[in-house]
């Protein structure tokens, strides 16, 4: 990328992209231009120079959220002026809905001036959704089939594991990609009328503290952390068996940070994206498989006792293989292993240092 493309440059990071042909999912940094969103493959701990692919952004249309992939509820959905397809997952809701907005404000001033944009959803007016037009009974039997309806999986909160439940971001995501409502605020009055009627029942702390402290319209939280489940008579086929795992604990803790880093294989040395999860209470530190649909950390350690610092950008420091690109860190655990990791930018390696020290 020359000088005068990098001054165009308005978002980048990583991305995790379908593939057309194999439809396997593989990291990718993604660079959002003005017309166009390029991605490019990391060969070892390096971005590649020459693009992968590039998307058209011209007539673009964006569906998000898009809900088709089990295990991959961050996922949208680009689909080109010639019908091409693009499925990319991010690691946050955050962070996918910010890659969202960007890209809409992209295709937006590429439409020309004196054109409606007929092929994207019209923008509702505030509080446009009629609940008297809305049969609740209708959209629970929807969210409640097994095959197209909303996913039961379990969820840990300090040491407890709730099983066949869901939350209460997804509840919206699930009833925006199913047409319920168009919009979040939309889905949230729907799934508190729903919660009202009793066909769900908050199950973790959060949600069940909202009930508590609340008025009705405020009690349904659209927010990751919030558990709910169906009511207690739903016997929903298709639940989730109890999970035995011993990482149940450490996996219980709340969500600090995550996102996509990429960590140097203990044995390999090779360098792969992984997406990072930093818990806190009890702090571990886990990271994923973004290519695989298993929902268990690939590994993890406890951030107790470790030893976490910056390493210079400048030559390959003593312990790293490959060639890097810098913005690099280095932890130390308890029990004297050593993780390399490689941040997509300086403020994000600083980010990470200090988010791990704060619950080291």
């Amino acid at each position: 990328m020359d000088e005068n493309q990098q001054k165009s440059v308005l978002k980048e990071g990583f991305l995790v992209k379908r593939g057309h042909l194999v439809h396997n999912w593989k990291a990718r940094w993604f660079v959002l231009m003005p017309d166009t969103l390029m991605y490019y493959k990391f060969d070892g701990g390096k971005r590649d120079s020459s693009q992968r692919g590039r998307i058209l952004l011209t007539e673009c249309e964006i569906t998000c959220p898009f809900l088709d992939f089990d295990n991959r509820p961050l996922v949208f959905k680009l689909r080109t002026k010639c019908s091409a397809e693009h499925f990319l997952e991010a690691c946050s809701r955050e962070e996918r809905d910010q890659w969202v907005a960007d890209i809409r404000a992209a295709v937006e001033k590429l439409r020309p001036a004196d054109s409606s944009p007929s092929s994207q959803p019209k923008t509702p007016v505030p509080g446009s959704l009629q609940l008297h037009d809305v049969s609740l009974n209708q959209v629970v039997d929807s969210m409640y089939d097994v095959h197209s309806g909303i996913k039961l999986s379990s969820h840990a909160e300090q040491a407890i594991t709730h099983r066949n439940c869901f939350t209460g971001s997804a509840v919206v995501d699930w009833l925006m990609f199913s047409q319920r409502a168009l919009t979040r605020v939309e889905a949230v009055t729907l799934a508190s009328a729903i919660l009202e009627e009793g066909f769900l029942r908050p199950v973790g702390l959060r949600s069940l503290e909202a009930q508590r402290i609340h008025e009705l319209s405020e009690q349904f939280l659209d927010d990751s952390t919030a558990l709910y489940g169906f009511a207690e008579n739903f016997k929903k086929r298709g639940s989730v068996k109890a999970d035995t795992s011993p990482s149940n604990s450490e996996l219980s803790g709340k969500v600090v940070k995550r996102g996509y880093l990429l960590k140097q294989g203990h044995k390999r040395k090779n360098w792969k994206v992984r997406l990072f999860v930093l818990r806190s209470e009890p702090g571990y530190l886990h990271y994923y498989d973004p290519s695989k649909d298993d929902v268990s950390p690939a590994g993890g350690f406890s951030l107790r006792g470790c030893l976490v610092s910056a390493l210079e950008d400048n030559g390959v420091p003593s312990g790293v293989k490959g060639k890097v690109q810098g913005n690099l860190l280095k932890v130390i655990t308890q029990s004297d292993a050593h993780y390399y990791i490689q941040a997509p930018s300086r403020q994000e390696k600083m980010e990470w240092i200090e988010a791990i020290k704060a619950h080291s």
